[in-house]
């Protein structure tokens, strides 16, 4: 195993429309469309196009579109591995603007892989990079025996708990739901790494240096941006767990959220290959 992803997938709806409606204003969507998605599993699937395969350690609802978020993300090139929860599937709908932007809404409780699930935790340490998203304090332990271990800030509660050292940090500077301060997660992570979008971003690392990294090129028109923060964190993963340097796995990782933004959905262009 050389890559894996401990997170969450959402069942979601997406819908284009000009803009998102006003209080009790009915637009009308231009297209719409549904697929499984959530961070945990765009991640995953960015991991699997530029290496060939990744494990998805996951939890979903044994229901129907728990069922087929499993099915589809198999067919995307994922090994998922699930724990099944008797509660119905969380859902999420997405608007899609005219300006690339995306709206959601998430609908029941985030579904998140539990150290005591049936699950095979004790092969993590087969990984050379791992991505988390959601789990329990224990889940997290079990994949900080990968050889790098990168997390979201919005783990945030988890990682401060289980007291694991983190080899990244992933957030997004401009959004109020992804706040981090020295001191909130210890021992603190050895890089902080924070996206301004196409401003590019910053790397803080523990020992306080801070550094500046461009964006990279959009390679075609902005289409919309959902899922191009989770496509970076895999980009990240990956150039991690191949050994590249921090700096050129940022690049890596930048690429991936760019080549996300010139397409359909969390999916449609997400960068296929390694090379430049």
């Amino acid at each position: 195993m050389r890559f894996a992803v401990v997170g969450h997938a959402e069942w979601t709806e997406f819908a284009r429309v000009t803009r998102p409606p006003r209080p009790g204003e009915i637009v009308a969507a231009a297209e719409s469309w549904r697929a499984a998605a959530g961070g945990g599993a765009v991640a995953a699937v960015q991991i699997a196009k530029l290496t060939g395969g990744c494990r998805f350690f996951t939890a979903l609802g044994d229901d129907e579109q728990g069922h087929r978020t499993k099915a589809e993300l198999e067919a995307m090139g994922l090994e998922v591995l699930a724990a099944w929860r008797p509660e119905p599937q969380r859902r999420a709908f997405v608007f899609l603007d005219d300006d690339g932007e995306r709206t959601i809404t998430t609908i029941g409780d985030r579904m998140t892989p539990l150290s005591d699930d049936p699950l095979p935790w004790g092969e993590l340490d087969e990984a050379a990079g791992i991505y988390f998203t959601a789990g329990d304090a224990g889940a997290l332990r079990s994949a900080r025996a990968a050889d790098r271990l990168v997390a979201t800030v919005r783990a945030g509660p988890v990682l401060a708990a289980a007291g694991v050292p983190l080899d990244a940090l992933v957030r997004s500077a401009g959004d109020a739901g992804e706040p981090y301060a020295a001191g909130d997660i210890e021992p603190p992570p050895r890089a902080v790494v924070s996206s301004r979008g196409a401003a590019g971003g910053t790397i803080e690392t523990a020992d306080g240096r801070v550094s500046e990294w461009a964006a990279a090129p959009l390679p075609g028109p902005r289409v919309d941006v959902h899922g191009a923060g989770d496509s970076f964190a895999g980009g990240l993963t990956v150039g991690l767990g191949l050994g590249s340097s921090l700096d050129d796995a940022v690049k890596l990782a930048a690429r991936c959220g760019a080549a996300c933004v010139a397409g359909r959905g969390p999916y449609g262009n997400q960068l296929a290959s390694l090379d430049p």
